[in-house]
């Protein structure tokens, strides 16, 4: 099997994309893999390290404001497709997968005039810019929300949930004393994304000093950007600050509480290890996505939501209490979560593969 994924900009597109590679090369160990990325952002290093070939495209994302820079982002895109059928022509793929950010809008396009077979991946509750346009071009869809597969109600649109899902579930649990923390108490682990959020972090300065002397201890992640600003604070042993962590996955299996954005990958994981979780949506990411990924849990009481502009330390700190401490409340969100767990959402996503390209498993074991 020939495959060549695409995805770009954010770890959002890109780590799914990398399960869906990964799942590849663990069920077929033949399969020959090409990612296509952008020439400039961070897939171009995390790729390669992830031991696949990579190919980087010049391309740039439209303004959403009328803008000169827009005939730039146009020109490129007509010259991406051009490049991006060279590619498959000399790849020769049995498939193309989207998994989302720009780069995989041309990728998608030239796959499809070309005549090769396409499937596009959709990380949060509504489509993204880009796959809205790769759409009608892909022969499967896959979505992350059994909601937008509800919405679309179209054969070809199937749930298979997020594939770093699985990868969350296979992660090993983190030794909380290598952070520094207690094993015998309640963790609540507060993290804006891998960058952190400078609004947050204002807040965060005062609204940490309320957790003081708890019988629980926080761990605040505030992204490299923001650590500094925070050394000069003294809070109490129980309030822990980090600018990050590695493998936060791993801390998440020890995490009692998670405060968080809500980003389509943080997502699947809450809800294949079911942690109760607050989430401030990011109000500055493109169509309000991630309000949308947050309501899905938040109406099925699956999690409990906190707007950026809402946020103040009394209301944090009895929202967190709540999870901690209301044992029956907690309990049915956890329960609740577990209708939006998919436990083997790359393996769904593998095989769907193999029904459109006919490819028979080739396992490694």
């Amino acid at each position: 099997m020939k495959v060549i994924i695409s995805a770009g900009g954010t770890g959002g597109h890109i780590y799914p994309a990398l399960a869906i590679a990964n799942k590849i090369k663990e069920k077929n160990k033949n399969a020959d893999i090409l990612y296509i990325g952008t020439s400039n952002r961070m897939e171009k290093d995390i790729v390669p390290k992830a031991g696949f070939n990579f190919i980087g495209i010049k391309i740039n994302g439209l303004k959403r404001s009328i803008s000169l820079k827009n005939i730039k982002s146009v020109y490129l895109f007509i010259m991406a497709i051009s490049k991006c059928k060279h590619i498959i022509k000399k790849f020769k793929p049995d498939l193309v997968i989207g998994v989302g950010g720009y780069v995989s809008a041309p990728v998608i396009y030239a796959a499809h005039k070309l005549g090769v077979k396409c499937c596009i991946h959709e990380q949060n509750s509504s489509f993204g810019i880009t796959n809205k346009f790769a759409y009608k071009y892909a022969n499967r869809v896959f979505v992350s929300f059994k909601s937008l597969e509800s919405k679309m109600n179209d054969k070809k649109c199937i749930y298979t949930g997020n594939p770093c899902s699985e990868d969350a579930l296979k992660a090993p649990e983190a030794d909380k004393k290598k952070f520094g923390l207690s094993p015998n108490k309640k963790l609540v682990l507060i993290v804006m994304g891998s960058l952190g959020s400078k609004t947050v972090s204002d807040k965060m300065k005062n609204m940490l000093t309320l957790f003081n002397n708890k019988n629980y201890e926080v761990m605040f992640v505030t992204g490299k950007n923001y650590y500094d600003e925070f050394k000069k604070i003294k809070y109490t042993s129980n309030v822990k600050i980090v600018p990050y962590v590695d493998k936060m996955v791993s801390l998440l299996k020890k995490t009692d509480c998670l405060v968080s954005r809500a980003g389509a990958s943080t997502l699947s994981e809450i809800s294949s290890l079911n942690v109760p979780s607050i989430l401030i949506p990011s109000p500055y990411v493109t169509e309000n996505h991630q309000y949308k990924n947050a309501m899905d849990l938040v109406n099925k009481n699956a999690a409990m939501i906190l707007e950026e502009k809402d946020l103040n330390g009394d209301v944090l700190l009895r929202m967190v209490e709540k999870i901690l401490n209301d044992k029956m409340f907690t309990n049915k969100m956890k329960e609740n979560l577990k209708s939006f767990e998919v436990k083997n959402s790359a393996s769904k996503i593998y095989d769907e593969i193999v029904k459109l390209v006919g490819v028979k498993n080739e396992r490694t074991n």
